[in-house]
């Protein structure tokens, strides 16, 4: 398989600037070496600059929570593409379930903000899922194809050799529900298929796809070993050293 793993932590709203740089350190130690996976960690804002000029030079890279579509303006809380850019951020995470569902994300939104990345030489991390409700009204497939249609409205195929898709099944977070690995594969597979359509099939097959439902270093080798599932995209599993570091492992051991 040519795609090359792809774990990153979304760190989510945790860890000051100080707290960022121990965990960064510990990181940047534990994980030196592992090379046959690319890995990244998404602080907040305020920690961004400790952990890029920790991780600086290392084999962990370095992204962002969201992304304003506005080169700059009157959009308080907001930040710019060239902000990220400025301080070595090399990632950004778009369009997260959350960002959805707490602070009205939609489907344009999500591709404004790509532009906008795509612009500053950012790398997005792309996600896209479906919610209990939608789940359960067997309505899946038909959401994931609206949000890949709205998201990469007007991208390009060379506009997609720099994204990277997370697939999100937000019925499987925290609800108790649990998605084997044949489920996630299926999922995967369908979004493989759609790219193929909306982009050609050599598009579809290069495009990374993470899972982000709720991987751990139990169930990364199964999840990594299938053949649509390129990574994930880790939410508390990624808070710790140790339980980051042993997740990479068993990802990278998968392929």
């Amino acid at each position: 398989m040519s795609r090359k793993v792809f774990i990153a932590g979304n760190w989510k709203m945790n860890k000051t600037a100080a707290e960022t740089k121990a965990l960064a350190t510990e990181l940047k130690a534990k994980l030196a070496g592992v090379n046959d996976v690319e890995i990244a960690v998404c602080p907040t804002f305020t920690s961004l600059a400790a952990a890029v000029e920790v991780l600086k030079g290392s084999n962990v890279k370095v992204g962002a929570q969201n992304i304003h579509w506005a080169d700059n303006g009157a959009f308080t809380g907001e930040i710019s593409g060239a902000m990220l850019k400025e301080i070595g951020v090399e990632f950004v995470i778009i369009g997260h379930s959350e960002r959805r569902q707490y602070f009205g994300e939609t489907d344009e939104t999500v591709n404004k903000r790509i532009k906008a990345a795509l612009k500053n030489g950012l790398k997005p991390i792309v996600c896209i899922g479906e919610t209990l409700a939608e789940r359960e009204g067997s309505k899946t497939e038909a959401v994931l194809d609206t949000q890949l249609k709205g998201g990469f409205a007007g991208l390009t195929k060379e506009d997609m050799a720099k994204i990277v898709i997370a697939y999100e099944p937000v019925w499987a977070i925290g609800t108790g529900k649990t998605a084997t690995p044949e489920m996630a594969q299926a999922t995967h597979a369908f979004i493989r298929k759609q790219l193929a359509a909306l982009f050609g099939a050599e598009v579809a097959e290069a495009t990374r796809i993470q899972y982000g439902g709720s991987m751990k270093a139990d169930n990364a080798k199964q999840l990594v070993a299938q053949k649509d599932i390129d990574g994930g995209l880790i939410g508390g599993a990624s808070l710790k050293s140790d339980d980051f570091t042993a997740l990479v492992k068993n990802a990278a051991s998968a392929r």
